[in-house]
Parts: structure tokens; C-alpha cells; sequence
């Protein structure tokens, strides 16, 4: 709990161009919009319940292209746009979870290295690159 007395959320943040972070944000519908930068949009790419919160409005913003989304196969299928973060999101409940300290760790090394991203004979690659 955080000085006013709001449950904190311990979360990975990953910013466009930057190594991911654990921070903690407050359980808040404002503190969440505030990380992403505007309206959330929560998906669900991962075989565990783990949200990836993002700004629901990056792409039409134009927001910094962030990290890609891949198949299991490693095949680019999207592209988050903007700051996110990754939490839990457990299928019974209908509220976001802190990150177990083994989810940190396993999420970090996925999203570790920040990625350039560029258009080669109608394909988009993606590469990672060092800030």
C-alpha cells in the first residue's frame, strides 16, 4: 500500500527504446492510464494470465513503435505501440495482479532488448537494438 492507502501493483514497464522496468503502480483505473500515457487497452497474448496493458489509441496516435508481438514460432504478427506494462491478470478474477518475482524475471529477458522496427521488400522487420 502506498501513502494514501491504495493497493500497489507490481509491474513490468516497458518504454520505447529503453530496458523494461519493475515498478509499482497504484491499483488504479488513473495511475494505469498514466503509465501508458491515455486510455488503456489490456490484451492477452501469452499463454499464462499475464495482461499487456497499452494505450489503446497508440497506433492511431502515432505513438513510438515499441516491441513486437510474435507467434511461438517467432513470427511478427503485431506491434505495440507506446509505453505498456505487464501484469497479472488472473481468468477468475476481474482485476489486475502484481507479477510473481519468476514472471519479472521471465518477462524482462522476453522484452530485455529494445527493437527497431523497418519495412524491407513489403515485409516489416524487426530488429533488437541497444539504447
Amino acid at each position: 500500500m502506498n501513502r494514501n492507502g491504495e493497493e500497489l501493483l507490481r509491474v513490468l514497464l516497458v518504454d520505447p527504446s529503453k530496458h523494461p522496468r519493475t515498478v509499482e503502480l497504484p491499483d488504479t483505473l488513473e495511475a494505469m492510464q498514466q503509465a501508458v500515457g491515455g486510455l488503456i487497452q489490456a490484451i492477452y497474448p501469452f499463454e499464462e494470465p499475464v495482461a499487456l496493458v497499452c494505450n489503446d489509441e497508440g497506433k492511431l496516435l502515432g505513438l513510438p513503435l515499441n516491441r513486437g508481438l510474435r507467434t511461438e514460432d517467432g513470427t511478427l504478427y503485431d506491434i505495440v505501440y507506446g509505453t505498456f506494462f505487464l501484469c497479472a491478470a488472473p481468468p477468475d478474477g476481474d482485476s489486475f495482479e502484481s507479477l510473481s518475482e519468476e514472471q519479472l524475471v521471465r518477462y524482462e529477458e522476453r522484452f530485455h532488448s529494445p527493437e527497431v522496427f523497418f519495412r524491407l521488400g513489403g515485409q516489416i522487420i524487426c530488429l533488437p537494438e541497444e539504447p
